[in-house]
């Protein structure tokens, strides 16, 4: 009800699981190795918060799937931050609504906050000042300052489709734990998907 009555983040059940996504093994071990880090004990044994993954790739090859798959994984609440829905019409409002939209994810923590394709809400902030007086600049420098120093365990999930319209202080240490580069499936990595999907349709693969 709360995220609901913010408008500014979605909700999304969280319905796959790692077993759902064929290959990228290596990222499902960098997840299950983190399962542990939100718990109280870990907190006592002095481990910080796993703080978010960058996701870059292909279209199509499993970047949204994977979000879903650790909201699941650690059953927190899966929740997409749409930046579209931050800008609005008076002045200082955008900020003020990627603010609301920081403090209603923090609310409902732990939780996974799943940004897709950010590379395309990045993409104006070099040119901010002379299109729209530097609003999507201020929304996203006010969004990498929370990212360096949030304390609730929000763990960011950020998906691109090229990164070379992402800027630098995205991609430093401490805003992220670690990105992950997407690539088409090899032939092993693609039976595994014709299994997968195939098992969905309740036929033997």
């Amino acid at each position: 009800q709360a995220i609901r009555k913010s408008g500014l983040l979605e909700y999304y059940h969280p319905d796959a699981r790692l077993k759902d996504v064929g290959g990228m093994e290596v990222q499902e071990e960098w997840l299950i190795q983190r399962s542990a880090a939100f718990r109280t004990d870990a907190r006592a044994f002095g481990l910080p918060y796993p703080r978010g993954v960058l996701l870059i790739g292909v279209q199509g090859c499993g970047k949204s799937l994977i979000a879903k798959a650790i909201a699941s994984l650690w059953e927190f609440p899966l929740l997409r931050l749409d930046v579209g829905r931050l800008f609005g019409s008076l002045v200082g409002s955008s900020e003020e609504n990627m603010r609301n939209a920081i403090r209603v994810a923090e609310s409902v923590a732990p939780a996974v906050l799943w940004v897709d394709e950010i590379e395309k809400s990045l993409a104006g902030t070099q040119g901010s000042a002379g299109t729209d007086g530097g609003t999507t600049a201020r929304v996203m420098a006010t969004f990498l300052n929370w990212m360096q120093e949030r304390t609730a365990p929000v763990f960011v999930v950020a998906t691109a489709n090229t990164i070379d319209q992402l800027p630098p202080e995205l991609l430093r240490r401490g805003r992220l734990d670690e990105t992950f580069f997407v690539d088409l499936p090899s032939p092993t990595e693609r039976q595994a998907i014709f299994e997968i999907h195939i098992g969905k349709r309740g036929r033997e693969p």
